[in-house]
Parts: structure tokens; sequence; C-alpha cells
């Protein structure tokens, strides 16, 4: 029987020994990592919460926003790096490899595999719960702004859809006319989330394989938003840079900028996806670090370039309430049929976004299931389809429900505080793993140890602590309840400490 300790690990060599089953062939060179990831990085955050940072936070200095993101990006990645070298494990058995699909859900059943095997099956339980923000919020928060490019577009095509029934409860929407009205529950949202999950159900093969022609696209449409619409920029826009603040913290001047790092902080997530390369880098050491800082550096400046634009399209006091800006920048410009394009092309984008973190939630709630510490059901594959299907439906309706319910900011801030705790428990773990097992091969190690891990992990906190305290608020009440779960059911199920079939 093994350990019976809350913190009982997963053995390093175990997982090891796991991974070498699956080995894959040394073939990426630099090049191919940085491109690997870009197309993890661009994703629907910056199709979605740029504006509601600026209106909100930041004003035009959302751009100061996005390189405190990067940073913090930089130092995690790094650590990243060295776990996935160190620990192969290998998702082949429930994962289909098609590159993005495939690394963003691969990664993170690597922070779950990597807190097991560091701070114990308690911390790997917390971490998978946490998880659970990142994706389950994740595909909402995607799945309001998908809703908002959806009326924009159909509003170009002469079909309206009532503003109550296109927003969450309470929330304001200002019409063209300079009134508001209130919304009552977010359709689209919902009806997006079900449709995917319906896709899902049925199998998720061919779905994948249009997520790299998804990524091209996605990158499109910021290559395109920025070469057009920097034509139409009023610079009057940008002034004041930094607005004033307005007396509360985190709203404008420099405290803003820092809270607006905070929520923007989601159009990096994926970065660390990239770091899975290091098991097929033919030479991790000298590869992976340009890899993960120059992929990086090209999309914090893509997003930089992408903000100023858009601040310099729309003044950031009208978008307030807006979550889909690139789609009301367009607008401004006053080229129907780009405007339509563009939205096409993001809507194509962010659909696929939702598709994938959906896909990612239920293979998360798979392994969790499979060490026991979730009941079986989330583990049971249909026998026809080969997915787990209860799983995802489950996922599927909760996810609907606070779609429609739920305001984008909410959203958007428990994903970026659920993200940004489970980094700072990667960063720990490679401290840990260099004293516990010094000896173990990594084919990439994270220069500067502790300097670097210590970095990710004081601007992860950091940015924690410019959310604000209803976040976190949210956070404990998630993180208590994820603990009352544990030790009602996972702790006597656990197969680490009681043996299978226990």
């Amino acid at each position: 029987m093994a350990d019976q300790g809350l913190m009982s690990r997963k053995p390093v060599a175990d997982i090891i020994a796991e991974g070498e089953k699956h080995a894959l062939s040394k073939t990426l060179g630099v090049w191919s990592i940085t491109a690997l990831g870009i197309g993890c990085i661009i994703g629907a955050g910056i199709f979605i919460l740029t504006g509601t940072a600026a209106a909100n936070y930041a004003g035009p200095s959302i751009m100061l926003s996005f390189v405190v993101g990067g940073i913090a990006c930089a130092f995690v990645g790094l650590c990243y790096a060295e776990l996935s070298s160190l620990l192969p494990v290998s998702g082949l058995t429930y994962t289909y490899t098609y590159t993005y699909t495939y690394t963003y859900t691969y990664t993170y059943t690597y922070t779950y595999t990597y807190t097991y095997a560091t701070l114990g099956e308690l911390f790997a339980w917390i971490i998978g719960w946490d998880l659970v923000l990142e994706y389950a919020m994740g595909a909402a928060t995607v799945a309001v702004g998908w809703s908002s490019y959806v009326v924009s577009l159909l509003h170009n095509f002469g079909i309206d859809i009532p503003p109550a029934l296109a927003a969450a409860p309470y929330t304001q929407t200002k019409l063209p006319d300079g009134t508001t009205v209130a919304g009552i529950v977010n359709l689209p949202a919902a009806f997006i989330v079900l449709l995917l999950t319906f896709v899902l159900i049925g199998g998720t093969k061919e779905s994948a394989r249009l997520n790299n022609i998804m990524v091209a696209v996605k990158l499109t449409v910021v290559l395109a938003f920025i070469a057009i619409g920097s034509g139409f920029v009023n610079p009057a826009n940008w002034h004041p840079f930094i607005p004033d603040n307005t007396g509360e913290f985190g709203h404008f001047g420099w405290s803003g900028i820092m809270r607006g790092a905070s929520v923007v902080f989601f159009a990096f997530i994926g970065f660390d996806a990239v770091s899975t390369a290091a098991q097929e880098a033919r030479d991790p050491q000298r590869d992976m670090p340009v890899g993960i800082l120059g992929s990086l550096l090209i999309c914090t400046i893509l997003y930089i370039l992408v903000s100023a634009v858009l601040t310099g399209l729309v003044h950031y006091t009208d978008l307030v309430g807006v979550s889909d800006p690139i789609a009301k920048a367009v607008d401004i410009i006053g080229m129907p049929l780009i405007s339509i394009l563009i939205k096409i092309g993001a809507l194509a984008g962010i659909t696929t976004v939702i598709l994938v973190v959906l896909y990612g939630q239920s293979r998360i709630f798979f392994q969790i299931a499979k060490d026991g510490l979730l009941p079986p059901l989330f583990a049971r594959v249909h026998p026809t389809l080969g997915t787990p299907h209860l799983s995802i439906a489950i996922i599927g309706v909760v996810v609907a429900v606070v779609a429609a319910l739920t305001p984008i900011d909410i959203l958007g801030e428990m994903v970026s505080i659920g993200t940004l705790f489970a980094f700072i428990l990667v960063c720990g773990a490679v401290v840990y793993l260099r004293r516990t097992d010094p000896h173990v091969p990594r084919p990439f190690r994270t220069p500067a140890v502790p300097v670097v891990p210590v970095g990710g992990m004081l601007c992860c906190l950091g940015l924690m602590v410019f959310l604000p305290w209803e976040t976190w608020l949210r956070l404990f009440v998630w993180l208590a309840i994820g603990l009352a779960v544990y030790f009602v059911y996972g702790r006597s199920h656990s197969v680490l400490r009681n043996g299978p079939g226990k």
C-alpha cells in the first residue's frame, strides 16, 4: 500500500519511465519552436479582454500592461521548459497529436503531474481543481466574447439580436442612440458552448485538425487589423497616455497599468504549451530559451500594436462594457467588407479556442478520475464514440450556464487568478526538484536557479495582488469547495494512497 500521507508523491522515476514508453523524436529547431509558441499564444484574449482592461483600468497605457504580462510569462515559460523535459508525461493515451490541441491539453496535464511529483497529492488536487478556473471559466469568457462578435457580425447583415438576450443579467449595453439596456441572459454564449459540447461528444479528431488552420486565421486577423487600422488612428485618443488615477486602487494611473496586466494576462495563456517542445528539440538547452522568449517577444509586440491601434481608433472611455473591441474598432474604419472579413476571422479563431478549452477540461478531469480523486464517471469512455461523453456533457452544461449569466470582467479575472496561482506552483516545483532529485537528467535546465523561478513566483503573485479583492474571495471559496470534495471523496478513493480498485 502506498504512503498514506496527504503529501504522497508520484515517484519521479515512475513518471519518467512512463514517458519513455512514448519517446518523441528530436526534430524541432529554434524556428519551429518559435512558430509553435506564436501559434499557442495568439488566442482569443486579444480579441476580447483588451477593451475591458483599457476601459476600466489602464486606458491607452494598456500597451504597458502587455509588457508587464510578457515579462512574467518569460520567467514562467523557462520553468515549464525544464519540467517538461524532466518529466515527459505521456498524454497520448487520450489526446490526439495535433499541434495546438495536443500541446495545449498536454501542458495542463503536465501542470497537474508536476505538482503530484513535487508537492504531493493534496497540492496536486488543489492545482487540478484550480485548473477548472482556467478551463471552464476560460471557455465561458471566450463564449461571451463570441456572443458579442456574432451579434456585431449579424448587425452588418441587418439582423439584430435583442441586447437583453445577449448579455448577462444587469449588464449594461450601450445602444447606438446612447441609451442603455440591462441584460437578462446571454443566449448566444450558451448556444455556442452547447453546440461545441455536442461536437466534442461525437469525437474530436476531425475538429482538432482545424486548429492549425485557425491559428493562421487568427494571426492573419491580428496582422490585418494592425496594418489597416493604423492608417485611421486618431492620436488624440492616446492622450492622456496614462489617465489619472480615480482615487481607487487599480483604476488608472500606475496601479491601473498593473491591474490591466493582470486582466490581459488571459491573452498570453497558452504560451506554456511550447514548453512541451523540450522533448522534441534537437538542442533543448540552446533552442528552448530562444524559442520561448522569441515567441513571447513577437506576440508581446503584436499585442502592443493591436492595443495601440485599438485605443487610437476608439477612445478608451467608449470601450466600457465592450467584449468585442476589435469589431467595434473596425466598424469605425468605415470599410464594411474589411469589417465583415475581420469579424468572420475573429469568430473562427474564437470558436476553436472554446472547442480546445472544453476539450482540455474534460481531459484534465479524465486524468484526475484515473487517479481516483474524482468519481469514475469522469473517466468513462463511450464504447463507440471513444470520448469521455459524460464528463464532456456535464462540463458543457455548467459552462453554458456560467457564460449565460456572468459578466465578462468577472470571468476574465477568475481565469487570470486561477492561472497565476497554478504558475506559482510550477515555478516552485523547479526549485523543489533541484533539491530533491538533483541527479535526474534534465535536457533543458532553467538558467539562474533560483533567481528565475523565484522571479516567476514574485511576478505572478504581484499580478494577483493587483486583482480586485472580490476575485481573491472567489478564489478562496472555490479552493474551499475543492478541499471539501477532496476530503469527502478523493482522499478515500485515491489510487496512489489506497491502491487500484479501492
